[in-house]
């Protein structure tokens, strides 16, 4: 195969993906731009048929095979959005698929993937060894292996982001791009280097899983103990070793963020631009808060859509709770009728909601002195949260914030 990663390489594959993508054309973010003082664009991967990029990358991939080795059957390993984009590729080039996914894949991705008409093995706890095993079913029956991101032709397809980008956006400065195992930031970074030298490519990880950084500071590729991180998009214990030294060349800087600020950015995003956006593809919008810059013309890659019911109904609980629109305040009252009206009535001057009530009458050995009352409530925000609580201590409540469970 001729050499990929070249100007030449990314147009053809610019073309070529053409065929399965969608237009995701930028959104400028009104509500970004005016928090960071930058002009903000999101590009919307999440918007793709298969709900992520990772289509590009798995069909341009496809393209360069021969008739030979794409007859022979494609098998790849992933836990969701690669996996869905081998699935639809390999349907389009009318080839059989084999994914091989964790058996902790949650359900919807499963069924997602089979619907393509891909063959679905589920083998292994995590990621790496459900890759161990499609490696061994390659070599036994001679499938043609498709891996996720360490992989020239791949990466290639991924970076067809940045052509679509510059079209649109000629003289962007930064392109925030989420890291997992590397093969979008290779791609992206690779392509906007070759288009303009003076661009900041700047990559973003999970603090949990920040194996390119750990590997960038090293200079070499590292493999971390372990993982821990809500974007499982991107928990990825080792990035690519043949995408290694384009990522060294071309990514100026890496951010790390903490979950806490994905799951107020899935909120933001939800209500300011009505998009649903998986965990990983936050990771460059909870960056923006992390970038010193002013005046900048930014693009946020939004690299996908992908999550379950369940996962989004824990991720909003828990950004209203960092939000304070939901807090848990705890307060001793005497166990005598009428104090529970009391503390009802404080609350609704104040225009409290209560959500939820727990009483606990064993808080101390003396129950006509004190029994304890947690009370969940929902507010506007911090302000009004303090302003609850200062009503509570005014009229002789000693509240004290615990931890909100809903």
């Amino acid at each position: 195969m001729s050499e990929m990663l070249t100007l030449e390489k990314f147009e053809e594959a610019s073309e070529i993906v053409k065929k399965v993508t969608s237009e995701t054309k930028l959104i400028y973010s009104e509500f970004f731009s005016n928090q960071t003082g930058n002009k903000v664009y999101l590009k919307p991967e999440n918007m793709q048929l298969t709900g992520a990029y990772k289509l590009r990358g798995a069909y341009y991939k496809i393209s360069t095979l021969s008739p030979e080795e794409r007859e022979k059957g494609l098998i790849t390993a992933s836990a969701g959005n690669h996996a869905q984009g081998v699935a639809y590729a390999a349907k389009k080039y009318g080839v059989n698929a084999v994914i091989v996914m964790p058996t902790t894949t949650p359900l919807m991705k499963v069924n997602r993937t089979k619907s393509y008409g891909a063959e679905v093995v589920l083998k292994g706890d995590v990621y790496d060894e459900a890759a161990e095993y499609a490696y061994q079913l390659a070599a036994e029956k001679g499938y043609t292996f498709i891996h996720p991101f360490d992989d020239l032709a791949v990466a290639t397809g991924q970076g067809t982001i940045a052509m679509e980008i510059f079209k649109e956006l000629p003289l962007v400065d930064i392109i925030l791009v989420p890291i997992g195992g590397g093969g979008l930031a290779t791609g992206v970074s690779t392509l906007a280097k070759l288009l303009n030298p003076k661009i900041k490519v700047i990559g973003v990880e999970p603090a949990g899983a920040s194996c390119m950084r750990a590997s960038l500071q090293a200079g070499e590729v590292v493999t971390l103990p372990g993982v821990n991180t809500i974007a499982d998009g991107t928990a990825v214990k080792t990035p690519g070793k043949n995408i290694f030294p384009y990522i060294q060349q071309n990514i100026d800087e890496i951010i790390t963020v903490p979950d806490e600020d994905l799951v107020v950015s899935f909120l933001d995003v939800v209500e300011n631009h009505k998009m649903v956006v998986e965990n990983s593809g936050l990771l460059t919008v909870a960056a923006l808060r992390h970038l010193d810059v002013k005046n900048k013309k930014i693009v946020s890659i939004l690299s996908g859509g992908n999550m379950d019911i369940i996962t989004m109904s824990s991720v909003v609980q828990q950004g209203l709770i960092f939000r304070d629109r939901i807090f848990t305040v705890s307060v001793l009252l005497p166990d005598k009728p009428g104090e529970l009206t009391k503390v009802s009535q404080v609350i609704a001057a104040q225009s409290g909601n209560v959500i939820k009530l727990e009483h606990n009458q064993f808080v101390s050995t003396n129950r006509n002195a004190a029994v304890e009352l947690r009370i969940t409530l929902e507010t506007f925000g911090t302000e009004h949260k303090n302003q609850i609580i200062k009503a509570l201590e005014e009229n002789g409540y000693q509240p004290k914030q615990v931890r909100t469970n809903i």
